[in-house]
């Protein structure tokens, strides 16, 4: 048995996950999560506010510490899209890895389909034959992947479109217009739209628009279980519908743009999206305790 730990810097989110590992299955020990938002009206190329860095290197800080209470080894913490396209990724990274005492890698986006894969396949309740594609909708890139569970992802493409950047660009109501869904779908079908990806005979779907789906509607996400998930959203403001199912309003408010984005995914691939329990995080200490990285 190995114990492994993993900080996620996404652009919505910082997670901690610590996993105990044993015969290539997976058992979480410790999950938490802080809605950090660095992705919030930040665009391309901009910088992330000096008090964005220090809140962040402050959760980074304490979730590393946490990891550590509970034995687990330094953490390796990684970063995605949000800090992957700041001016000041750098000193970004510099200030967290001072404050938490471990160093900060911006994952590529090839690397981060990568990994997403391999813990989307590896924590599903049965294992898939064939070729599986994975969607992972962060909040601000999103990534699909095609490869088979042995043979890990052997197609990847990722694109700079998440739930954060949609809802910024076109949520303004509460609970959200049917003109601004429309607009946040027509937007993720174009981005897709002539996309090749290879043939595959099931989807999976991943990422916290993912995880928070299948509160409402349940495992998969198809044409029918879509309709009724915006229902459920477009009835009511973002805090009636975080008190009914037990989510975080911030979470809530990003997941239209989410759920649009997957099906987006989900018709560019032709398959329904069965909804994962395991990602990025995941796929990270799966390798970590296969020795892919130093512990």
């Amino acid at each position: 048995m190995v114990l492994c730990a993993c900080i996620d810097i996404g652009s919505n989110t910082t997670r901690v996950l610590v996993a105990e590992v044993q015969g290539g299955r997976l058992t979480e020990v410790l999950q938490r999560r802080a809605f950090t938002r660095i992705g919030k009206g930040l665009k391309p190329g901009g910088e992330i506010a000096e008090a964005k860095l220090t809140e962040v290197a402050a959760v980074v800080a304490e979730q590393a510490a946490l990891a550590a209470r509970v034995g687990a080894p330094p953490a390796r913490v990684v970063a995605t899209a949000a800090i992957r396209g700041a001016a000041n990724r750098d000193a970004f990274c510099a200030r967290v890895s001072e404050a938490a005492g471990v160093p900060v890698e911006i994952l590529a986006p090839v690397e981060e389909a990568r990994l997403a894969f391999l813990g989307a396949t590896r924590t599903l309740a049965r294992p898939l034959d064939g070729v599986v594609g994975v969607v992972d909708v962060g909040g601000g890139s999103s990534e699909i992947a095609v490869g088979t569970v042995a043979g890990g992802a052997s197609w990847s493409a990722s694109f700079r479109i998440g739930s954060s950047s949609l809802t910024d660009a076109y949520l303004r109501s509460d609970p959200p217009a049917a003109a601004e869904l429309e607009a946040i779908s027509l937007h993720a079908d174009g981005v897709f739209e002539g996309l090749a990806a290879p043939a595959c005979g099931c989807a999976v779907a991943v990422g916290g628009s993912a995880t928070s789906l299948r509160r409402l509607v349940g495992t998969v996400l198809e044409p029918e279980t879509l309709q009724r998930a915006i229902r459920v959203l477009s009835s009511e403001p973002c805090v009636d519908v975080a008190r009914r199912f037990d989510l975080d309003p911030q979470r809530v408010r990003l997941l239209p743009a989410g759920i649009l984005i997957l099906d987006a995914a989900s018709r560019c691939l032709g398959r329904p999206l069965q909804i994962g329990r395991g990602g990025l995080r995941e796929g990270i200490c799966l390798e970590l305790a296969a020795g892919g990285y130093d512990l």
